[in-house]
Protein backbone atom coordinates (compact mmCIF):
# COMPACT_ATOMS: atom_id res chain seq x y z
CA UNK A 1 0.00 0.00 0.00
CA UNK A 2 1.41 3.40 -0.91
CA UNK A 3 2.01 6.37 1.37
CA UNK A 4 -0.87 8.41 -0.03
CA UNK A 5 -3.57 6.02 1.17
CA UNK A 6 -2.56 6.57 4.81
CA UNK A 7 -2.74 10.34 4.42
CA UNK A 8 -6.02 9.90 2.52
CA UNK A 9 -7.50 8.17 5.56
CA UNK A 10 -6.39 11.05 7.75
CA UNK A 11 -8.03 13.57 5.41
CA UNK A 12 -11.19 11.46 5.24
CA UNK A 13 -11.51 11.36 9.03
CA UNK A 14 -10.96 15.13 9.25
CA UNK A 15 -13.65 15.70 6.61
CA UNK A 16 -16.02 13.45 8.55
CA UNK A 17 -15.24 15.44 11.72
CA UNK A 18 -15.99 18.66 9.83
CA UNK A 19 -19.34 17.22 8.77
CA UNK A 20 -20.13 16.38 12.40
CA UNK A 21 -19.11 19.91 13.38
CA UNK A 22 -21.61 21.60 11.05
CA UNK A 23 -24.35 18.98 11.17
CA UNK A 24 -27.73 20.43 12.18
CA UNK A 25 -28.21 19.13 15.72
CA UNK A 26 -31.50 19.38 17.61
CA UNK A 27 -31.75 22.28 20.09
CA UNK A 28 -30.10 20.95 23.24
CA UNK A 29 -27.48 18.90 21.35
CA UNK A 30 -26.11 22.04 19.71
CA UNK A 31 -24.66 23.16 23.04
CA UNK A 32 -22.97 19.83 23.78
CA UNK A 33 -21.43 19.32 20.33
CA UNK A 34 -17.71 18.77 21.03
CA UNK A 35 -14.90 19.96 18.79
CA UNK A 36 -14.73 16.81 16.68
CA UNK A 37 -12.08 18.28 14.41
CA UNK A 38 -9.68 18.99 17.26
CA UNK A 39 -10.22 15.51 18.71
CA UNK A 40 -9.37 13.92 15.36
CA UNK A 41 -6.32 16.16 14.92
CA UNK A 42 -5.09 15.30 18.41
CA UNK A 43 -5.40 11.59 17.71
CA UNK A 44 -3.47 11.79 14.45
CA UNK A 45 -0.79 14.07 15.94
CA UNK A 46 -0.21 11.54 18.72
CA UNK A 47 -0.47 8.43 16.54
CA UNK A 48 1.50 9.57 13.48
CA UNK A 49 3.33 12.82 14.33
CA UNK A 50 5.40 12.55 11.15
CA UNK A 51 2.22 12.94 9.07
CA UNK A 52 0.18 15.51 11.02
CA UNK A 53 1.88 18.63 12.23
CA UNK A 54 1.41 22.27 13.04
CA UNK A 55 1.01 23.27 9.39
CA UNK A 56 -1.82 20.77 8.98
CA UNK A 57 -3.47 22.00 12.19
CA UNK A 58 -3.17 25.62 11.01
CA UNK A 59 -4.64 24.82 7.59
CA UNK A 60 -7.50 22.75 9.01
CA UNK A 61 -8.08 25.49 11.58
CA UNK A 62 -8.45 28.07 8.80
CA UNK A 63 -10.92 25.78 7.04
CA UNK A 64 -12.81 25.39 10.32
CA UNK A 65 -12.93 29.18 10.70
CA UNK A 66 -14.53 29.44 7.27
CA UNK A 67 -16.80 26.48 7.95
CA UNK A 68 -18.13 27.84 11.23
CA UNK A 69 -18.18 31.54 10.31
CA UNK A 70 -15.80 32.57 13.09
CA UNK A 71 -13.23 35.33 12.85
CA UNK A 72 -10.53 34.14 10.47
CA UNK A 73 -7.62 32.59 12.37
CA UNK A 74 -9.23 31.72 15.71
CA UNK A 75 -9.39 27.98 15.20
CA UNK A 76 -6.10 28.06 13.30
CA UNK A 77 -4.36 29.56 16.31
CA UNK A 78 -6.04 27.24 18.82
CA UNK A 79 -5.47 24.08 16.78
CA UNK A 80 -1.84 24.85 16.02
CA UNK A 81 -1.06 25.55 19.70
CA UNK A 82 -2.73 22.32 20.85
CA UNK A 83 -1.06 20.23 18.16
CA UNK A 84 2.30 21.78 19.06
CA UNK A 85 1.86 20.52 22.64
CA UNK A 86 0.72 17.11 21.35
CA UNK A 87 3.80 16.83 19.17
CA UNK A 88 6.04 17.72 22.10
CA UNK A 89 4.40 15.08 24.30
CA UNK A 90 3.38 12.42 21.78
CA UNK A 91 5.78 9.76 23.08
CA UNK A 92 4.48 10.17 26.62
CA UNK A 93 0.86 10.42 25.57
CA UNK A 94 1.06 7.13 23.69
CA UNK A 95 2.03 5.41 26.92
CA UNK A 96 -0.85 6.83 28.95
CA UNK A 97 -3.97 4.70 29.49
CA UNK A 98 -7.19 6.15 28.07
CA UNK A 99 -8.34 7.75 31.36
CA UNK A 100 -5.07 9.69 31.62
CA UNK A 101 -5.30 10.65 27.96
CA UNK A 102 -8.84 11.80 28.70
CA UNK A 103 -7.48 14.18 31.32
CA UNK A 104 -5.04 15.58 28.76
CA UNK A 105 -7.91 15.92 26.26
CA UNK A 106 -9.96 17.75 28.89
CA UNK A 107 -7.23 20.35 29.34
CA UNK A 108 -6.71 20.69 25.58
CA UNK A 109 -10.42 21.30 25.03
CA UNK A 110 -10.53 23.66 28.02
CA UNK A 111 -7.61 25.70 26.68
CA UNK A 112 -9.22 25.88 23.25
CA UNK A 113 -12.57 26.93 24.70
CA UNK A 114 -10.96 29.61 26.89
CA UNK A 115 -8.90 30.94 23.99
CA UNK A 116 -11.91 31.11 21.65
CA UNK A 117 -14.05 32.69 24.37
CA UNK A 118 -11.38 35.28 25.09
CA UNK A 119 -10.93 36.12 21.40
CA UNK A 120 -14.69 36.48 20.97
CA UNK A 121 -15.07 38.58 24.11
CA UNK A 122 -12.62 41.13 22.71
CA UNK A 123 -15.25 42.04 20.11
CA UNK A 124 -18.40 41.25 22.08
CA UNK A 125 -17.84 41.24 25.86
CA UNK A 126 -19.91 38.50 27.50
CA UNK A 127 -19.89 36.33 30.59
CA UNK A 128 -19.39 32.57 30.30
CA UNK A 129 -22.46 30.48 31.08
CA UNK A 130 -23.09 26.81 31.80
CA UNK A 131 -22.93 25.81 28.13
CA UNK A 132 -19.25 26.85 28.16
CA UNK A 133 -18.39 23.54 29.89
CA UNK A 134 -20.64 21.18 27.92
CA UNK A 135 -18.47 20.74 24.77
CA UNK A 136 -15.42 20.21 26.98
CA UNK A 137 -17.10 17.48 29.02
CA UNK A 138 -18.67 15.73 26.02
CA UNK A 139 -15.40 15.90 24.08
CA UNK A 140 -13.61 14.27 27.00
CA UNK A 141 -16.28 11.58 27.25
CA UNK A 142 -16.14 10.92 23.49
CA UNK A 143 -12.34 10.54 23.49
CA UNK A 144 -12.26 6.75 24.19
CA UNK A 145 -14.65 5.85 21.31
CA UNK A 146 -12.92 8.30 18.96
CA UNK A 147 -9.53 6.91 19.92
CA UNK A 148 -10.74 3.34 19.37
CA UNK A 149 -12.39 4.10 16.02
CA UNK A 150 -9.43 6.03 14.64
CA UNK A 151 -7.00 3.40 15.87
CA UNK A 152 -8.97 0.80 13.91
CA UNK A 153 -8.85 3.03 10.84
CA UNK A 154 -5.09 3.49 11.23
CA UNK A 155 -4.34 -0.17 11.85
CA UNK A 156 -6.68 -1.48 9.14
CA UNK A 157 -4.32 -0.28 6.43
CA UNK A 158 -1.58 -2.54 7.77
CA UNK A 159 -3.66 -5.67 7.25
CA UNK A 160 -4.57 -4.94 3.63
Amino acid sequence: MNNYSGFGRIILTVVMAMCLRIAPWPGFLTNINPDWILLVLIYWAIAVPERVGIFHAWTIGLLTDVLTGRVFGQYALAYSLIIYVCLLLHKRLRQFPLPQQGLFIFFCLLFTQILLFWLNSIQHPTQPHASFWLPIVTGTLFWPPIYTALRRVRLSRRTQ
